[in-house]
């Protein structure tokens, strides 16, 4: 076999060799195909995803009271009476209120809280600060916090517009009651206790006074 011969099969065989190479790395397609998409936005949909209900609950009530229950009917009524009136926010003022009233009966400091207290809770407050020191005792108090808070009921009185909230508070403060000689007879100006109360706030909706009153101490 001469040698131009030679060389010719072994050309062809490099080419075979090379094409089935390549058809291993690239693959082979059968008729027609589409070419790759790159970037393709996703399809919208038609219509809102989540379609708003209307007149459903007022999460600032449910997120207090049941639904269905008759408190969460007065807190409705009261709100179309006065529209502005928001749940949450007077739950929020409650807190800072308890801490204030609490605060200003342990110390004797009355004049503060007097416009937040109903005209019978005033004066058994005021009998109280003077039995205390009537016996020469003192009262060494610290607020530490409201650790728990609950609306309870609400009531709401539609010939008159009176609303009624009963509001459970959990908290913790340090209490010490000193006698004449500033000893301690009562409690500890460092061990925190837990003290539990259930108060009644009543307003008249719809009246100008902003101020919801402490009715009732021991509800």
């Amino acid at each position: 076999m001469n040698s131009p011969l030679i060389q010719l099969l072994v050309l062809a065989g490099i080419a075979v060799f090379l094409i089935l190479r390549l058809k291993n790395v690239l693959g082979t397609r059968d008729g027609f195909e589409q070419p790759p998409v790159t970037n393709q936005q996703p399809s919208r949909r038609s219509g809102r995803e989540f379609e708003v209900i209307e007149g459903g609950p007022d999460l600032d009530i449910v997120d207090h009271v049941d639904e269905d229950s008759d408190a969460a009917k007065a807190l409705a009524a009261m709100k179309r009476v006065e529209p502005s009136f928001n749940v949450t926010e007077f739950l929020g003022g409650a807190r800072g209120a308890y801490e204030m009233i609490v605060m200003g009966y342990e110390t004797g400091e009355l004049s503060d809280i007097q416009p937040f207290l109903a005209e019978d809770i005033y004066e058994s407050f005021v009998d109280g600060v003077a039995a205390r020191e009537d016996q020469g005792l003192t009262i060494e108090a610290s607020f530490i916090g409201v650790r728990e808070l609950k609306l309870m009921d609400a009531t709401f009185n539609e010939a008159s517009n009176e609303a009624e909230l009963t509001i459970r508070f959990v908290a913790e403060l340090t209490s010490a009651v000193r006698n004449s000689e500033g000893e301690i007879i009562e409690g500890s100006t460092s061990q925190v206790k837990r003290q539990t109360d259930t108060w009644i706030f009543a307003r008249d909706m719809g009246s100008d006074d902003p101020n919801w009153q402490l009715v009732s101490t021991d509800a």
